[in-house]
C-alpha cells in the first residue's frame, strides 16, 4: 500500500510559501440608497441564503417578511444587509434577479457575495493567461464577467481532448450538455491552441457535477503542469471557492458540497503525484471574508462627509457597533463570525444544517432561533429600530 503523505494547504492569508493576497470587494454597482436614505445605521447584517433564506428555490422560515422589515414603506433600504453565501455558478448579477424575483424585495448585485466573488481579485495575475473553471452553474461565464480573457470551462477544455474521459460513452446524460456549451463558448472567447497553452490556473467556481470526469483532468492538469499528457510538471495554482464539506439544499438531509470534493480531489492527487496537492480555498469562515462584508456594507451606508476618511481609506464615523451574521452551520457561519471577532454576533437557525435543541457545542452562536424571521425581530427589538410591513 503507497504510504499516506500530509497535505500541504495554503490558506488565506498564512500560506508560507506564496506572498499572501490583500482582498478587497470593488463595488461593480453604484447603489442609490446613499441618495434615498438620510441616516446612518448602528447595525448591519449579513445573511446565508442556503439553509436560512431559502432551500432550494423556495423561501424558508419567513424569509421575504422578515426581509421587508429592513426596507422602509417607500421600498428605501433601512438596514443595511448583504447576502453571505458559498454558493455560486452564476455571476451576482443574475443572483441579485433571482433573489429579488422570490423574495419579493429589490437586491442589488453589491448586496451579493458569492464564494467565488474574491476571484475578481486574481484579475491582474490571470487576466490574459489561460484558466479553466469548472463547477455547476456557467463557471466560466462568472470568470469572464469578472474580465478574464482567457477561460475556458473544464466542460469545453476535456472536450478538444479525445478519450481523457475514458467513459465518456456512457454518460449519454452529457451529451445535450457538452454541445451546448462547447457551441456557447466558441462564440464568445478568443481562439487559442489549447495543445500548447499551458493552464495557468484552475478554478473550482461552484459544486462540480460530475465528480469522477472533474478529478480525472484536474490531476492530468495538474500534475502535467497545464497540459495534460505531457510528463510531470510544476502543478498550477489551484483554487476552491469554498470548502463547505456539507450544506442543506432542498434534500430533508444535508448535501456533500464543495468541500468533499476537495477532500476526493485531495486523496486521490496524492496517491498518483511525487507531492502532495497544494490549494486556496476562499469562502467562509475564512475571517478575511467577514473583514470584506464590513466595508461592503459600509458601502451601503449613507455618505455625507466625504472628507471624514482615515489614512487607510476607511472612514470612521461609517464604523458599525454590531454585524449581525445569520447562517444555519456553525462550522462555517459561526466559527467566520466568531473567528473575525468584533463587531460580529453570531445566530444560528434551525432551518438548515444545524437542527439542535440546544447551540452547538464546538461552535457555539451568540444566539439560536428557530427561523431567520425570529433572528430579524430579535435584532430590530435589540436596537430599538422598528419594523417595516
Amino acid at each position: 500500500m503507497t504510504p499516506m503523505r500530509y497535505r500541504a494547504v495554503f490558506r488565506i492569508p498564512q500560506s508560507k510559501n506564496r506572498a499572501p493576497f490583500f482582498f478587497q470587494f470593488r463595488p461593480y454597482f453604484q447603489s442609490n440608497y446613499q441618495q434615498s436614505r438620510p441616516e446612518r445605521s448602528s447595525f448591519g447584517i449579513a445573511f446565508d441564503i442556503d439553509g436560512v433564506i431559502l432551500r432550494g428555490r423556495a423561501p424558508v422560515g419567513g424569509s421575504p417578511r422578515a426581509l421587508r422589515k429592513l426596507y422602509g414603506h417607500s421600498g428605501t433600504l433601512k438596514v443595511p444587509f448583504v447576502f453571505l453565501t458559498n454558493g455560486g455558478g452564476v455571476p451576482e448579477s443574475r443572483r441579485a434577479t433571482e433573489l429579488t424575483e422570490i423574495l419579493g424585495v429589490n437586491i442589488l448585485p453589491s448586496q451579493v457575495v458569492q464564494g467565488h466573488t474574491p476571484f475578481k481579485n486574481l484579475l491582474t495575475r490571470y487576466e490574459n493567461e489561460l484558466i479553466v473553471a469548472l463547477g455547476k452553474g456557467e463557471p466560466a461565464l462568472v470568470m469572464s464577467e469578472y474580465g478574464f480573457k482567457k477561460v475556458l470551462s473544464l466542460d469545453e477544455y476535456a472536450s478538444h481532448f479525445e478519450n481523457i474521459d475514458p467513459v465518456s460513452q456512457y454518460k449519454m446524460w452529457r451529451t445535450k450538455q457538452t454541445s451546448d456549451c462547447s457551441s456557447q463558448h466558441k462564440e464568445s472567447v478568443p481562439r487559442y491552441d489549447v495543445y500548447s497553452d499551458r493552464v495557468s490556473a484552475a478554478f473550482v467556481v461552484s459544486d462540480p457535477v460530475d465528480w469522477g470526469r472533474d478529478i480525472q483532468v484536474l490531476c492530468d492538469i495538474l500534475r502535467s503542469g497545464g497540459l495534460p499528457g505531457q510528463e510531470n510538471g510544476h502543478q498550477p495554482p489551484l483554487y476552491f471557492a469554498a470548502d463547505d464539506l456539507e450544506y442543506q439544499a432542498a434534500f430533508p438531509s444535508e448535501r456533500l458540497g464543495m468541500g468533499a470534493f476537495r477532500i476526493a480531489l485531495e486523496s486521490i492527487f496524492n496517491r498518483i503525484h511525487h507531492d502532495a496537492l497544494e490549494y486556496v480555498s476562499f469562502g467562509k469562515p475564512n475571517p478575511f471574508v467577514f473583514k470584506n462584508i464590513e466595508t461592503l456594507l459600509a458601502q451601503l451606508q449613507p455618505s455625507h462627509c466625504d472628507n471624514d476618511i482615515t489614512p487607510t481609506g476607511d472612514s470612521p464615523s461609517r464604523a458599525f457597533k454590531t454585524l449581525y451574521m445569520i447562517g444555519d452551520n456553525p462550522s462555517v457561519d459561526v466559527k467566520g463570525a466568531r473567528q473575525a471577532g468584533h463587531p460580529w454576533f453570531s445566530i444560528l437557525t434551525r432551518t438548515g444544517v444545524f437542527k439542535g435543541k440546544d447551540n452547538h457545542a464546538e461552535f457555539p452562536a451568540d444566539l439560536v432561533v428557530d427561523t431567520v424571521q425570529e433572528a430579524v425581530d430579535y435584532i430590530l427589538k435589540r436596537e430599538g429600530t422598528s419594523v417595516g410591513c
